[in-house]
């Protein structure tokens, strides 16, 4: 009985953990083998020891998840031709796999080997925001940089540090997007605006980059209008607010209904062919009024 009830409590916090998609995945047309991973919560222990490790505070929304269970994992897949296609993936790393993005140099590795801290090079243009968009994060000391998703090899999904100081810890995090081009793309200020904004596209693959200047792949855009109508529709009247000009309007009752064509009159091929036609009547009368005498 008490193995049960333990189901059920589980039941029931998975449910308030995924906000109810699971149900309406499973409803949506062609959708198959929904999964939910579970997991147990995180220790205190090991939340204490990752923030000593890294010289950072977790976020207390961030904090409380773990607390809660240790990582996301939600998958589903679509069925093509009898055959059963990965489509969907939410995740969120464990307390344990939430690794710093920028290693520390291998003793191994060249000297001269190039890093992820030459792109910093333009500080001119790094170190303060452009207009309303806030400053990106910078591959070296300046910021703690650790990955909360990888994104199916996409990109990642990063909880950034930024302006720290070594040696001082560091409290104040932001969610950010690394594209494959090694560009960042600011997403949320909080976990739980990213979290919402996860289940909200359905882990689709490259929803992350509609929050970039040119947007997901022709591919991911059919997905998402598939099986996320009502947010891709919003997402494009945001980006193109005078309209959607990138895309083909068609009018059905102007591209499917029968135009009536005037025929072009042609007088001297008509006149011709009356002519022609009166002197074979005339010809053939003329016969037949000499058969008969």
């Amino acid at each position: 009985m008490e193995e049960i009830k333990d189901s059920l409590a589980f039941k029931g916090v998975a449910e308030r953990l995924t906000l109810g998609i699971t149900r309406i995945l499973e409803n949506m047309p062609g959708v198959v083998d929904v999964r939910f991973v579970e997991r147990e919560p995180a220790e205190k222990r090991s939340l204490l020891s990752w923030e000593q490790k890294n010289t950072c505070i977790l976020p207390e929304d961030l904090r409380d998840f773990y607390l809660t269970i240790d990582g996301f994992t939600l998958t589903w897949s679509i069925k093509l031709d009898n055959e059963c296609v990965p489509l969907g993936c939410m995740m969120i790393n464990s307390v344990a796999r939430l690794c710093p993005l920028l290693q520390p140099v291998s003793l191994f590795s060249l000297p001269n080997a190039p890093s992820l801290a030459d792109l910093d090079w333009e500080e001119s243009n790094t170190e303060s925001g452009t207009g309303h968009a806030p400053a990106a994060p910078h591959f070296d000391a300046r910021s703690r940089i650790f990955e909360l998703d990888s994104c199916s090899g996409n990109g990642k999904v990063c909880l950034v540090y930024k302006n720290c100081t070594p040696g001082v810890v560091a409290q104040q995090s932001e969610i950010w997007f690394l594209d494959r081009s090694l560009c960042w793309h600011f997403l949320t200020v909080t976990f739980t605006s990213y979290y919402r904004l996860m289940i909200t596209h359905l882990g689709l693959p490259e929803w992350q980059y509609a929050f970039t200047p040119y947007g997901p792949s022709p591919q991911a855009k059919q997905w998402a209008s598939l099986y996320q109508p009502l947010t891709f529709s919003s997402e494009l009247s945001l980006t193109d607010p005078v309209g959607d000009s990138h895309l083909n309007k068609l009018d059905p009752t102007k591209a499917f209904k029968g135009k009536a064509k005037t025929p072009v009159p042609k007088k001297k091929q008509s006149t011709q062919c009356s002519q022609g036609s009166a002197a074979k009547s005339q010809g053939s009368t003329g016969r037949h009024g000499g058969g008969k005498r």
